[in-house]
Protein backbone atom coordinates (compact mmCIF):
# COMPACT_ATOMS: atom_id res chain seq x y z
CA UNK A 1 0.00 0.00 0.00
CA UNK A 2 1.47 3.62 -1.14
CA UNK A 3 -1.19 5.04 1.38
CA UNK A 4 -0.23 4.93 5.04
CA UNK A 5 -2.65 6.45 7.80
CA UNK A 6 0.27 7.45 9.84
CA UNK A 7 1.68 10.32 7.25
CA UNK A 8 -0.32 13.04 5.67
CA UNK A 9 -0.64 11.69 1.84
CA UNK A 10 0.82 15.19 0.11
CA UNK A 11 0.38 14.88 -4.01
CA UNK A 12 2.37 18.00 -4.92
CA UNK A 13 3.94 19.21 -8.18
CA UNK A 14 3.30 22.25 -10.87
CA UNK A 15 0.24 21.60 -13.05
CA UNK A 16 1.60 20.88 -16.47
CA UNK A 17 5.24 19.45 -16.26
CA UNK A 18 6.68 22.42 -18.62
CA UNK A 19 9.93 21.27 -18.83
CA UNK A 20 12.95 20.31 -16.54
CA UNK A 21 13.43 23.35 -15.27
CA UNK A 22 10.59 23.77 -13.28
CA UNK A 23 10.18 20.07 -12.48
CA UNK A 24 13.85 20.39 -11.05
CA UNK A 25 13.07 22.96 -8.74
CA UNK A 26 9.74 21.59 -7.59
CA UNK A 27 11.28 18.50 -6.76
CA UNK A 28 14.45 19.80 -4.91
CA UNK A 29 11.93 21.90 -2.58
CA UNK A 30 9.30 18.68 -2.21
CA UNK A 31 13.04 16.99 -0.91
CA UNK A 32 13.77 19.13 1.60
CA UNK A 33 10.29 19.16 3.41
CA UNK A 34 10.57 15.19 3.45
CA UNK A 35 13.48 15.75 5.20
CA UNK A 36 12.36 18.10 7.19
CA UNK A 37 8.52 16.71 7.82
CA UNK A 38 9.00 12.58 8.17
CA UNK A 39 5.02 12.52 8.72
CA UNK A 40 4.78 13.84 4.56
CA UNK A 41 3.89 10.76 2.18
CA UNK A 42 4.82 12.62 -0.92
CA UNK A 43 4.06 12.28 -4.32
CA UNK A 44 5.24 14.29 -7.20
CA UNK A 45 2.74 15.07 -9.69
CA UNK A 46 2.59 16.45 -13.49
CA UNK A 47 0.72 16.41 -16.58
CA UNK A 48 2.53 15.51 -19.98
CA UNK A 49 -1.24 16.83 -21.63
CA UNK A 50 -3.62 19.53 -20.64
CA UNK A 51 -6.23 17.64 -22.51
CA UNK A 52 -9.09 19.86 -21.47
CA UNK A 53 -8.23 23.26 -22.25
CA UNK A 54 -10.66 25.76 -22.40
CA UNK A 55 -9.69 27.07 -25.54
CA UNK A 56 -7.28 25.54 -28.44
CA UNK A 57 -5.03 28.51 -27.70
CA UNK A 58 -4.29 26.77 -24.19
CA UNK A 59 -1.05 25.21 -24.61
CA UNK A 60 -0.99 21.38 -23.89
CA UNK A 61 2.23 20.68 -22.24
CA UNK A 62 5.14 18.23 -23.15
CA UNK A 63 3.14 15.16 -24.45
CA UNK A 64 3.43 11.71 -23.85
CA UNK A 65 7.07 10.64 -24.03
CA UNK A 66 8.80 13.62 -23.44
CA UNK A 67 6.44 14.06 -19.68
CA UNK A 68 6.76 10.10 -18.52
CA UNK A 69 10.84 11.22 -19.33
CA UNK A 70 10.56 13.98 -16.82
CA UNK A 71 8.88 12.12 -14.26
CA UNK A 72 10.82 8.99 -14.23
CA UNK A 73 13.63 11.62 -14.02
CA UNK A 74 12.53 12.77 -10.66
CA UNK A 75 11.89 10.08 -9.04
CA UNK A 76 15.02 8.54 -9.94
CA UNK A 77 17.09 11.62 -8.59
CA UNK A 78 14.45 11.76 -5.69
CA UNK A 79 12.87 8.44 -4.82
CA UNK A 80 9.04 9.81 -5.32
CA UNK A 81 6.16 7.63 -6.03
CA UNK A 82 5.19 9.79 -9.11
CA UNK A 83 1.50 10.74 -10.82
CA UNK A 84 0.38 11.76 -13.82
CA UNK A 85 -3.42 12.07 -15.26
CA UNK A 86 -4.47 9.95 -18.21
CA UNK A 87 -7.12 10.81 -20.64
CA UNK A 88 -7.42 7.47 -23.07
CA UNK A 89 -7.11 4.52 -22.25
CA UNK A 90 -4.68 3.95 -25.40
CA UNK A 91 -1.93 5.65 -23.02
CA UNK A 92 -2.39 3.83 -19.83
CA UNK A 93 -0.27 1.15 -20.24
CA UNK A 94 2.74 3.20 -21.35
CA UNK A 95 1.81 5.45 -18.35
CA UNK A 96 1.75 2.18 -16.03
CA UNK A 97 5.34 1.39 -16.74
CA UNK A 98 6.46 4.98 -15.58
CA UNK A 99 3.48 6.01 -12.93
CA UNK A 100 3.25 4.43 -9.45
CA UNK A 101 -0.48 6.43 -9.37
CA UNK A 102 -2.60 6.77 -12.55
CA UNK A 103 -4.81 9.72 -11.73
CA UNK A 104 -8.63 10.13 -13.49
CA UNK A 105 -9.47 13.67 -14.16
CA UNK A 106 -12.58 15.14 -12.39
CA UNK A 107 -14.49 15.33 -15.92
CA UNK A 108 -13.70 11.53 -17.02
CA UNK A 109 -14.59 10.12 -13.52
CA UNK A 110 -18.00 8.31 -15.08
CA UNK A 111 -15.81 6.96 -17.87
CA UNK A 112 -15.83 3.19 -17.23
CA UNK A 113 -13.60 2.26 -19.93
CA UNK A 114 -10.87 4.35 -18.52
CA UNK A 115 -11.72 3.76 -15.08
CA UNK A 116 -11.58 -0.29 -15.90
CA UNK A 117 -8.27 -0.10 -17.59
CA UNK A 118 -6.74 1.82 -14.92
CA UNK A 119 -8.00 -0.34 -12.33
CA UNK A 120 -6.55 -3.05 -14.81
CA UNK A 121 -2.54 -1.52 -14.58
CA UNK A 122 -1.90 -2.90 -10.74
CA UNK A 123 -0.86 0.88 -10.02
CA UNK A 124 -2.92 3.18 -7.72
CA UNK A 125 -5.72 4.92 -9.16
CA UNK A 126 -6.88 8.48 -7.65
CA UNK A 127 -9.78 9.48 -9.04
CA UNK A 128 -11.26 12.93 -8.93
CA UNK A 129 -14.76 13.12 -8.16
CA UNK A 130 -16.08 15.84 -11.06
CA UNK A 131 -17.52 18.81 -10.39
CA UNK A 132 -20.98 17.44 -11.53
CA UNK A 133 -21.16 14.52 -9.02
CA UNK A 134 -22.71 14.99 -5.22
CA UNK A 135 -20.05 12.93 -2.56
CA UNK A 136 -22.32 9.86 -2.31
CA UNK A 137 -22.60 9.47 -6.09
CA UNK A 138 -18.73 8.65 -5.62
CA UNK A 139 -19.74 5.17 -4.22
CA UNK A 140 -20.63 3.99 -7.87
CA UNK A 141 -17.16 5.47 -9.44
CA UNK A 142 -15.18 3.42 -6.53
CA UNK A 143 -17.14 0.50 -7.37
CA UNK A 144 -16.40 0.76 -10.26
CA UNK A 145 -12.37 0.42 -9.66
CA UNK A 146 -12.95 -1.97 -6.89
CA UNK A 147 -14.92 -4.52 -9.03
CA UNK A 148 -11.90 -4.30 -11.89
CA UNK A 149 -9.66 -5.17 -9.59
CA UNK A 150 -7.59 -2.21 -8.46
CA UNK A 151 -5.54 -2.66 -5.79
CA UNK A 152 -5.17 0.42 -4.39
CA UNK A 153 -7.67 3.47 -4.72
CA UNK A 154 -7.77 7.12 -3.70
CA UNK A 155 -10.58 9.43 -4.02
CA UNK A 156 -9.81 13.06 -4.79
CA UNK A 157 -12.40 16.18 -3.59
CA UNK A 158 -12.08 18.84 -5.60
CA UNK A 159 -15.57 20.91 -5.40
CA UNK A 160 -18.95 21.26 -7.18
CA UNK A 161 -20.16 23.33 -10.01
CA UNK A 162 -21.71 26.40 -7.70
CA UNK A 163 -23.82 28.48 -10.90
CA UNK A 164 -21.35 29.69 -14.12
CA UNK A 165 -17.72 29.49 -13.43
CA UNK A 166 -17.56 29.12 -9.86
CA UNK A 167 -17.08 25.88 -7.71
CA UNK A 168 -17.64 25.66 -3.79
CA UNK A 169 -16.61 22.82 -1.59
CA UNK A 170 -19.14 20.84 0.24
CA UNK A 171 -16.68 19.69 3.86
CA UNK A 172 -19.32 17.46 4.47
CA UNK A 173 -18.26 15.33 1.35
CA UNK A 174 -15.21 13.88 3.59
CA UNK A 175 -17.04 11.57 5.94
CA UNK A 176 -18.97 11.10 3.07
CA UNK A 177 -16.74 9.59 1.07
CA UNK A 178 -14.96 7.79 3.30
CA UNK A 179 -18.02 5.51 3.95
CA UNK A 180 -16.78 3.88 0.40
CA UNK A 181 -13.72 2.47 2.38
CA UNK A 182 -10.88 4.40 0.60
CA UNK A 183 -8.49 7.41 1.69
CA UNK A 184 -10.44 10.48 0.99
CA UNK A 185 -7.82 13.71 -0.73
CA UNK A 186 -8.53 16.90 -1.20
CA UNK A 187 -7.82 18.93 -4.21
CA UNK A 188 -7.06 22.30 -2.91
CA UNK A 189 -5.57 24.96 -5.94
CA UNK A 190 -8.26 22.76 -8.06
CA UNK A 191 -11.12 23.86 -5.69
CA UNK A 192 -10.26 27.47 -6.08
CA UNK A 193 -10.41 27.31 -9.47
CA UNK A 194 -12.85 29.99 -11.65
CA UNK A 195 -13.15 27.67 -15.02
CA UNK A 196 -13.32 29.83 -18.17
CA UNK A 197 -13.45 32.78 -16.14
CA UNK A 198 -10.25 33.83 -17.79
CA UNK A 199 -11.11 35.00 -21.04
CA UNK A 200 -10.22 31.74 -22.53
CA UNK A 201 -8.89 30.01 -20.03
CA UNK A 202 -9.24 29.67 -16.54
CA UNK A 203 -9.01 32.00 -13.50
CA UNK A 204 -8.64 31.33 -9.83
CA UNK A 205 -8.18 32.55 -6.41
CA UNK A 206 -5.11 31.03 -4.52
CA UNK A 207 -5.91 32.99 -2.28
CA UNK A 208 -8.37 30.79 -0.56
CA UNK A 209 -6.55 27.45 -0.98
CA UNK A 210 -5.09 27.73 2.76
CA UNK A 211 -8.22 28.29 4.15
CA UNK A 212 -10.22 25.20 2.27
CA UNK A 213 -6.92 23.15 2.82
CA UNK A 214 -7.19 23.56 6.43
CA UNK A 215 -10.86 23.09 6.84
CA UNK A 216 -10.64 19.93 4.99
CA UNK A 217 -8.05 18.57 7.14
CA UNK A 218 -9.95 18.89 10.12
CA UNK A 219 -12.38 17.81 8.28
CA UNK A 220 -10.79 14.33 8.02
CA UNK A 221 -9.09 14.45 4.66
CA UNK A 222 -6.43 12.48 4.54
CA UNK A 223 -4.03 13.58 2.09
CA UNK A 224 -3.81 17.01 0.26
CA UNK A 225 -3.12 17.66 -3.58
CA UNK A 226 -1.22 20.86 -4.37
CA UNK A 227 -0.46 22.62 -7.63
CA UNK A 228 3.01 24.38 -7.44
CA UNK A 229 5.00 26.13 -9.27
CA UNK A 230 8.40 28.46 -8.65
CA UNK A 231 6.33 31.38 -11.18
CA UNK A 232 2.74 30.62 -11.24
CA UNK A 233 1.81 33.89 -12.98
CA UNK A 234 4.17 32.63 -16.02
CA UNK A 235 2.59 29.02 -16.07
CA UNK A 236 1.40 27.40 -19.00
CA UNK A 237 -1.92 26.31 -17.09
CA UNK A 238 -3.60 26.96 -14.13
CA UNK A 239 -1.27 29.91 -12.79
CA UNK A 240 -3.88 31.53 -10.65
CA UNK A 241 -4.73 28.98 -8.89
CA UNK A 242 -1.12 27.65 -7.74
CA UNK A 243 1.00 28.10 -4.93
CA UNK A 244 4.09 29.99 -5.66
CA UNK A 245 6.62 27.77 -4.88
CA UNK A 246 8.50 29.95 -2.18
CA UNK A 247 5.03 29.71 -0.30
CA UNK A 248 4.24 26.32 0.19
CA UNK A 249 7.00 24.94 2.95
CA UNK A 250 5.15 27.38 5.37
CA UNK A 251 1.92 26.09 3.70
CA UNK A 252 2.77 22.49 4.42
CA UNK A 253 3.74 23.29 8.15
CA UNK A 254 0.71 24.77 8.49
CA UNK A 255 -1.36 21.49 7.57
CA UNK A 256 0.37 19.44 9.61
CA UNK A 257 -0.33 20.92 12.51
CA UNK A 258 -4.40 20.68 11.55
CA UNK A 259 -3.70 17.28 10.31
CA UNK A 260 -1.88 16.01 13.78
CA UNK A 261 -5.10 17.98 16.06
CA UNK A 262 -7.68 16.56 13.83
CA UNK A 263 -6.31 13.34 15.00
CA UNK A 264 -5.51 13.40 18.30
Amino acid sequence: MLFDPRRLLLIAGPCSLENEGICRAVAGVLAELRRECPELNLVFKGSFDKANRTSLAGERGTGLEAGLELLAQVKREHGFPVLTDVHETAQMARVAEVCDVIQIPAFLCRQTDLLLSAAATGRVVNVKKGQFLSPPEMAHVTAKLREGGAREVWQTERGTTFGYQNLVVDMRAFPIMARNGYPTVFDATHAVQLPGAGGGRSSGQREFVPTLALAALAAGADGLFVETHPDPDRAISDGPNMIPLAELPALVRRCLAIWRAARA
